[in-house]
Order: structure tokens, then sequence, then C-alpha cells
């Protein structure tokens, strides 16, 4: 697994992020950039197009919403008042909001209701260890990490004490195994299903 590439010039912030060339991709974790720029293979974008389609059409009528990457999430670690002064902004593989109060003209601030991020040679170590942890402070209500590679979604949910504890994985070794999000009362009520045959198809 080899470690994600990250710039060692110091802190930086989303006004400084919003500057930097439109060919780059990078998220920010407390003021750490981390490149993103590698563009991810086939079968990881057909992951993120399965997901996110599922979510979509099972959410047409309920008040959530559904975002591929790539889309600027910020996450404000409290004191800050202005966008430009945010040290944490990222871009999930697939994200959704069930708050519409946290959608703005150019993204996100606030955390999604559930997040989604597939493994690649280059994010894994980040997604496993650094966003689960970013997340759950954030309290990121869900939380599906995708192995294409191994087959199977880690799917952890924020308990009462804001903790996300063993996640519920999902293997395609099971038959006919399907994920029921149960994370949210909108995401529940819409009863999204989703067939891990559809996603790892590729």
């Amino acid at each position: 697994m080899a470690d994600p590439i990250r710039k060692t010039d110091g802190q930086h912030s989303y006004g400084e992020y919003r500057t930097w060339p439109e060919d780059e991709r990078w998220e920010l974790i407390d003021g750490v950039a981390w490149d993103m720029s590698a563009a991810p293979a086939r079968q990881h974008q057909g992951i993120v197009a399965a997901i996110a389609s599922a979510f979509y059409s099972a959410l047409r009528d309920h008040p959530c919403q559904v975002y591929p990457a790539p889309f600027d999430v910020l996450l404000p670690g409290g004191g800050e008042t202005e966008d430009d002064d945010v040290t944490t902004v990222v871009q999930p593989d697939v994200s959704v909001f069930c708050d519409e109060s946290r959608l703005t003209r150019a993204g996100a601030r606030g955390a999604p209701t559930l997040a989604v991020e597939i493994l690649s040679p280059s994010t894994a170590s980040k997604d496993i260890r650094i966003k689960r942890d970013l997340y759950e402070r954030h309290r990121v209500l869900e939380y599906w990490i995708v192995d294409p590679g191994n087959r199977y979604i880690a799917v952890y949910l924020l308990d009462d004490d804001g903790r996300y504890g063993e996640p519920r994985v999902y293997e395609t070794t099971r038959a006919s195994e399907s994920i029921l999000s149960p994370s949210a009362p909108p995401l529940a009520r819409a009863g999204v299903r989703i067939d891990l045959g559809e996603i790892f198809r590729l």
C-alpha cells in the first residue's frame, strides 16, 4: 500500500487551495495538503458511477442529494467564520447530504450524512485511517470504505457516543449480498439498497 503524496511546505487553507492550478486535485486535512491529481482507474470510476446512480435513483423523491467527486466539502474546525480560513476540505468519492442548509454554491460546508471512499493504491492508507478518524470527528453518520481489489465494502455507523466502532463488512463471496443504508431517517425511509454484484461487475 503506497503512502499518499502530500505537500511539505506548511499549513494551508481553503483560500490558498482555490488559487492552485485547476488541473491539479488536492484535499486539505487539518491544513495538510494531500495530492489527488492522479486520474483514478476505470474500475474506480465505474464503482463511483454505480454507487452514485443507485443513491440518486433511490433518493429522487426524498430530501437528500447525491454528489460524486470532484465536489468540495469544507469541514470547519469550529472557529472559522470565513470559508477561506477553513483548513479541511475533502472530496469524498460519493457524498450524500440530507441537510440542505450545508450545501453552498461552490460545494458544501459541513459534514455529509454519508461519505463513500473507494480505495486506490495511492490513497488507501489515508482513506482507512486518516479520513475515517476525520469523518468520525465531524460526525458523518455513515462512512463506506469500498475495496475493489478484495471486493468488499466496510460500513461504519456513528453510535450515540459519536464513535464508529467496528464496521459491518459486506462481501461479494456471500450470495446476493446487498447493503441497505441505515444511517439517517431520510436514507432509511428511502430504502437505499446497493447490490454488490452490480458495484463490482467491472
